[in-house]
């Protein structure tokens, strides 16, 4: 049985081609790929990539000015934050929610659209292997030319389960019997006609939007299409904790708002979603408010 794509960049001693993520003692890191004869420098000294070549994973190596720095292979997270940028990348903290709450699972046949810089193709790549099936769209051919590069750089070359398309996907979007489809673009309510008709009943759209005006129009196109469940909607926050001795509380500083998330299940086909009961205030809809829910949305 052969190795998944990418595993054996992962594990044993370091090799030529390997990226590396030092960290100084400051908590600083530093990330850069193994070459044969080269040096690594810093404003507190150099050293030879070739003490790494051969070391195993989690070797300290020290410069000429005798600082001390881990070496470590880059988790996925980290990659994705120093990865060279086209379009902003989504948040290791965003990616870990869609794989979650969008059930990305082995073998899932998915429909992304907004590639951006590779960020989120390199974490839905991981997450369904080489038999699943990634087809991203991306409109802007510079973009896509990043986010190639990236995934690549990660997994050591193409990964046998993506396709990589230049192109509007509502223009575009010719694959059939889909499971999930993220979208991570201005308009998604846009898509939604073309996303209806590829995923299967029961498969799952999951939007990515940065404001409440695009959150808000995207729930109620969903809402209107009529082949979705209710919509459900949120955005996470991290905040990392200071422990040190008795001293316990948390950081200063933390990871808040970078975008909302929303999914909608597809529903069989000719199956009326049941109404939600909802109970909005006064003045959410306007008068001439006419879309779902709408004797509810009035007060009637």
């Amino acid at each position: 049985m052969s190795e998944p794509t990418g595993a054996a960049r992962r594990r044993g001693p370091f090799k030529v081609g390997d990226q590396v993520q030092l960290t100084d003692p400051k908590g600083r890191h530093y990330t850069f790929t193994l070459e044969e004869g080269k040096n690594f420098h810093t404003h507190k000294g150099s050293f030879p990539h070739d003490e790494l070549i051969g070391a195993p994973e989690g070797s300290v190596v020290r410069t000429t000015g005798n600082v001390a720095y881990l070496a470590l292979r880059p988790l996925l997270p980290d990659y994705v934050l120093s990865m060279p940028r086209g379009a902003a990348v989504v948040y290791p903290k965003d990616a870990g929610q869609i794989l979650a709450f969008a059930d990305i699972f082995p073998g899932a046949r998915v429909v992304e659209a907004g590639v951006g810089s590779g960020s989120l193709s390199s974490f839905l790549l991981r997450a369904i292997g080489d038999q699943g099936m990634l087809h991203s769209y991306e409109r802007r051919e510079d973009f896509a030319e990043i986010a190639q590069a990236n995934v690549e750089r990660y997994f050591g070359g193409p990964h046998p389960a993506w396709q990589l398309t230049v192109g509007d996907l509502q223009d575009n979007l010719s694959d059939t019997e889909v499971d999930r489809v993220i979208l991570d673009m201005l308009a998604p309510w846009e898509c939604l006609e073309a996303v209806s008709k590829a995923l299967v009943p029961g498969g799952i759209v999951c939007c990515y939007v940065a404001t409440t005006t695009q959150l808000a129009r995207t729930v109620e196109s969903i809402r209107e299409i009529g082949c979705f469940n209710e919509p459900s909607a949120w955005e996470s926050m991290i905040r990392n904790w200071h422990i040190e001795g008795l001293a316990v509380r948390p950081d200063h500083r933390m990871i808040g708002h970078t975008g909302f998330l929303l999914t909608a299940r597809r529903l069989a086909d000719g199956v009326e979603p049941p109404m939600r009961r909802r109970r909005p205030a006064k003045g959410a809809y306007g008068e001439d408010y006419s879309g779902p829910n709408a004797d509810g949305a009035s007060g009637r």
